[in-house]
């Protein structure tokens, strides 16, 4: 996971994301760098364009989050009728003594 972090820092410095830039944000961070991983993760991330993925996914959650809104309103109001069936046996009982 560091190195994709790594990536993300060089990505925002405007570095090159390459394998020796990767080992010295990780070894900067004081973590024994990793020839393989950082080789592995250069690879795999070039000829990606990082800032669009990031921008992609702030848009979706963006657009999902009115949903998962309604999802909590909803389980929300569900969680308040229970709650009131479970008051009115208590309600009736305090009435049942004041009479």
């Amino acid at each position: 996971m560091e190195y994709i972090y790594a990536a993300l820092l060089l990505n925002e410095a405007g570095k090159e994301i390459n394998e020796e830039n990767l080992m010295q944000v990780v070894k900067a961070a004081g973590i024994e760098p990793d020839q393989a991983k950082a080789k592995v993760v250069a690879d795999a991330l070039k000829n990606v364009n990082i800032k669009e993925i990031l921008q992609n996914a702030q848009s979706m959650q963006i657009a999902s989050a009115p949903q998962a809104n309604t999802a909590q309103q909803a389980a929300a109001q569900k969680e308040e009728k229970k709650e009131e069936k479970n008051d009115e046996p208590a309600a009736s009982g305090l009435a049942a003594l004041f009479g």
